[in-house]
Parts: structure tokens; sequence; C-alpha cells
């Protein structure tokens, strides 16, 4: 069989030639994988993806703290305050894909640059803003730009890293997002109150600059020579409206539900129902019309791929739900301020990156996912079950031992999904597969802001309405469950506190049990995956200038000769 004739089989078991440093005749290409080695403009690249991945994770959380000190300054409503900070995640998850797609035709390192002076522009424009339109408008631009950033990285430690050894970089950067998700609310919290919120924009200045610099001397990524006009044919313009309409519409009904509107209202339904159809829409029109399409359907025609996707929303979820109204039990219910409350997650966060990192070197030690997707569905249903547990008069040390195995069980899930997806695509859809894991992880945090708050809202309602005193209250109390916990600070010691503070507790029990159950469904949908081969090295169009030689070389020594 030739090497051409190899690289173009329709199966992913069919393996293509990987990347080696040392190769010989006698090489497998599991001994090739292996024997890829890291260089220093490689570990330039990942150590700008990185930096990149944090600064990006601490934006997406730095703002949520920060906005009611904003809003007060500026003169802003409540309203305008929740689109100010929805509309960064909101044009992070939409764009994604169409951007994956984009450096396929005009080349990753243009994107991953662009992308980055997208994020810079909005961080300058924010940090100057004197009105809530002026913070909208740029918070939008930034999370366009941010959405490049996560997904160009991810697509460009595809091209870099034979498929088995992925797993610990990808884990690397999961803690990177990991320790900016954390930390950017405490940061956020700090400036708003000891400095001004403008320094949690203006601090990203540094990295931005030093990204800029690095991007181009780290990752001199080549692309195939074409004119600007050939490039621009090829975009799937209908394709790229229809999704980024139906996404905004969808999430935009998601993201107000409850907030601005009732879930009940036709302007909430609407867009829900709309953004729906019109991704039924997209769908048939990427899978019989567009002839260069930002997604092919055949991707989720393959079970792993199709089931791992539908994890990645749940696992996501349940993340989010975890980041957001965890915290709240911290506020809510212990009384902790909101520094003590950023230490006090640090148990379910900080286990996250350490179990991704560990799981993704041991994938590649065995050469198998399965287990990992598989144990960490058990340990994920575990973990959050065991935070039933927590309630008023759960000591210190408890919490701590109750939060570690989710921390544990999520963590497993990050590499565990993406060597599924990974392993099973075809090396010509590798970008928009990854584009769709990276769409499907922002629409999971998405939707576990919305499913966890309207559980909390309801069940705030219900258990402060058993209260006899509080029943009246229990509608006007449960409208907003970080504004409550704020009051429980200030309210005197009283019976009626004393209720409130459990009815909290309370409520945030019924949200584990949610996520228990969603994770269980996650299990479920896992049991159709299936281990493919990990010892391949996709030949990437665009890998770093020198080792396209060394990629060359490989293939022609592992080979076998026709």
């Amino acid at each position: 069989m030739s090497t051409k004739s190899m690289m173009n089989t329709s199966s992913p078991d069919s393996l293509s030639p990987p990347l080696s440093n040392t190769p010989s005749m006698e090489q497998t290409h599991e001994e090739a994988a292996r024997a890829w080695k890291p260089t220093l403009p490689f570990y330039l690249a990942m150590t700008t993806l990185a930096l990149l991945t944090f600064i990006v994770a601490l934006d997406a959380t730095a703002l949520a703290v920060a906005l009611p000190k904003i809003a007060e300054e500026i003169h802003g409503t409540g309203l305008e305050a929740f689109w100010a900070g929805t509309a960064f995640m909101l044009c992070c998850a939409v764009f994604q894909p169409v951007i994956g797609s984009f450096s396929s035709i005009f080349g990753r390192m243009q994107l991953i640059l662009g992308s980055v002076v997208f994020f810079l522009a909005g961080c300058i424009g924010c940090a100057l803003a004197q009105n809530f339109n002026s913070i909208l408008i740029c918070r939008a631009i930034q999370g366009a730009g941010g959405g490049g950033i996560v997904v160009m990285t991810e697509i460009v430690v595809c091209d870099l890293i034979p498929l088995r050894l992925r797993g610990q970089w990808f884990g690397l950067l999961s803690g990177m997002y990991a320790v900016g998700t954390v930390l950017g609310p405490i940061i956020g919290g700090a400036f708003a109150q000891h400095v001004t919120w403008r320094w949690i924009f203006w601090i990203n200045l540094p990295f931005i600059g030093i990204a800029i610099v690095m991007v181009p001397l780290s990752m001199n990524l080549k692309v195939a020579r074409s004119s600007f006009m050939e490039k621009a044919k090829r975009i799937d313009y209908i394709g790229s409206v229809i999704f980024i309409g139906s996404a905004t519409g969808f999430l935009m009904g998601v993201s107000w539900g409850g907030v601005q509107y009732p879930w009940g209202s036709w302007r909430t339904i609407v867009p829900i129902v709309v953004g729906l159809a019109g991704f039924l829409g997209f769908y048939f029109y990427e899978d019989r019309v567009a002839v260069e399409p930002i997604f092919p359907t055949r991707v989720l025609k393959n079970k792993n791929i199709a089931s791992a996707y539908m994890q990645t929303t749940i696992h996501s979820l349940i993340v989010l739900s975890l980041v957001y109204y965890l915290p709240l039990y911290y506020e809510g219910v212990k009384g902790f301020n909101s520094t003590i409350t950023g230490v006090a997650v640090f148990p379910e966060t900080f286990t996250v990156a350490p179990a991704a990192v560990v799981i993704g070197i041991v994938i590649g030690k065995i050469g198998t996912y399965r287990w990992a997707v598989w144990s960490g569905w058990l340990i994920s249903i575990l973990g959050l079950g065991v935070l039933y547990l927590m309630d008023v008069e759960t000591t210190t040390v408890q919490w701590i031992f109750l939060n570690l195995t989710a921390g544990v069980g999520t963590g497993f899930l990050y590499p565990g999904l993406q060597f599924t997806i990974q392993a099973a695509c075809e090396d010509e859809d590798l970008a928009q597969a990854v584009s769709m894991y990276s769409f499907f992880r922002a629409l999971g945090q998405t939707l576990g802001v919305a499913v966890g708050g309207v559980i909390l809202q309801n069940q705030l309602a219900v258990k402060i309405g058993a209260y006899p005193s509080l029943a009246p209250m229990a509608k006007s109390y449960s409208q907003d469950a970080t504004a409550l916990a704020h009051m429980l600070k200030l309210m005197p010691h009283s019976q009626d506190r004393t209720d409130l503070i459990q009815a909290y507790a309370d409520a945030l029990k019924v949200v584990w049990i949610v996520m228990c159950g969603l994770a269980g469904l996650g299990l479920l949908f896992s049991v159709v995956i299936k281990d493919y081969p990990l010892d391949r090295f996709v030949p990437a169009a665009q890998a770093i200038e020198g080792e396209k030689k060394k990629e060359g070389d490989a293939e022609a020594t592992t080979a076998p000769s026709s």
C-alpha cells in the first residue's frame, strides 16, 4: 500500500503515519508515536497557548463579582449588568465553529492572532467604557476573541502532538483554565473593592502583549499558498450565518429565561424554538448543499463522536453548576465573604487539573480511553451524590473531603472525552470536530448556569414556603439566590434567619441531586463508545515550519512498501 492511499483511507482505524524524530524502517506506528520528542519551538508554543487560555478563563469569571460595583459607578441597571456578563459567554460560544473552519482556509496562526487582537480590543474598550452600552459591545467583541483563542488552542495542539501523547498537554490547558476560572472572581472582587473595576481589563494587557509577540515567533504554522480571493470562495457563508443565528437565538432564550423574562413567556420560548429549528436547518444544509461545510455532518454519524458531544454538554453543565452554585453554599449557608469563598472552592476546583493531567498521561501509556470515561462518570456520580450531605452544621474538614470526589471525577472526563472524539475522527475532519467539541462545551456551560438557576430558584420558593413565618416572602426571597446569600450575612440572629439558612442549604441539595442524575445520564451515553487506536499522528497541514521535513521523513520510513 502506498503512503498516499494510507492517508486517504476513510476509516479512523487506518492510522496515518506518525511524526518521529528517530525514524527507522522497523518502527511501528506505536513506536514512532512514542519516539516523538518536544522541541524548543513546541515548548514556546505551548507556553503561549497556556497563557492565552489562562487570561480567557480569568476574564470569563472576573467581571461577574464586580458588576454591582460597576452598575453603581456608571449608573447602570441590573438588567444591563446581566447582559454585560452574558455577552462574553454568548459570543464566545457561537463563533467557535466558524473560527475553527476559517483556520483551515486562512491558516491557524492568522486566526490565533486575529482572535488575540479582538480580545485586546474588547479589553481596552471595556477599560475605557463610560456606560453599559459600551461595555456590552466590547464584552461581545472580547467574547468572540476569547472563543477564537479557546478553539484555536485545541486545534493547534492537535496539529502539533501525536494523538497518543495529547492527554497530558490537554490536561495542562484544562488546568490553566481551571486556575483562571477560580482566580477570576477573587481578582475581580479585589480590584472592584480595593482599586477600580477597570483593572480587571487593564491587567490583561501585559499578557496579551507577550502573546502577540510569542505567537508568530513560536507558532510559525504554514498553510497552503493561495490568493485571498481563492480562500474567500471556500467560505461557507450561508452555513455560517445559519449557525450563528441559530446558536445566538437559542442561547439568548436560555440565558434570559427566568431572569429578564419568565420561562413560560413567548419572549423566552420563541428564541429557543427558532434556534432549535435553525440547528435542524443547518444540519440539512451542511449535509445536502454546502460544498465545503463548516461542520461535516459525517462526523455526527460516528457513534463515538455523537455520544461524546452529548456527554461533553452534560459534563460542562455539571462543572458550571458547581462553579456557580457551590460558592453560594459557602456564602449563603456558611456566611463566608467572597475571598474566603474563593479559597473554599479549592478542594473541588483544584482537583480537576491534576486528575486531568494524570489521566491524560495514563491514557497515553496504555493506549485506551474508554475506561477513563466510564470511571469519570462513576466517580462524578459518587462525588455529586455526597454533596447532598453538605448541611448547615457540616464542619470544615467534612466539606473539604466531600468536595474532593466531584473534582476528581470531572477531571477524569476532560481527557477521556477529548480522546473519544479525536481517536474516532477522520484526519481531514479533525479541526471541525474539535471546534464543535468546544461549542458543545460552551453550550453546556450556558445550560449549567440556566438549569442550576431554575432549580435553585424553584426550590428556594418551596423550602422557604414550608416555614409559616417566611411563606409570605418566599417568592421575593427566591428571585435572586445571590442577593439572598448577601442578605443573610446582614440579618440579625433570629429564628427566621436560622430557618432561611436551612432552607438555602436544603434547596442546594436538590441542585446536587439533579446534577447527580445528569451524571448518570452521561454514563448511559458513554455505554456506546468504543476504543479506537491512539497510535497515529495526524499529518498536520499546518505543522510548525521545520517539523514538516521530519513528518515527511517519518511517513517515508514508517509506511509499508507497496
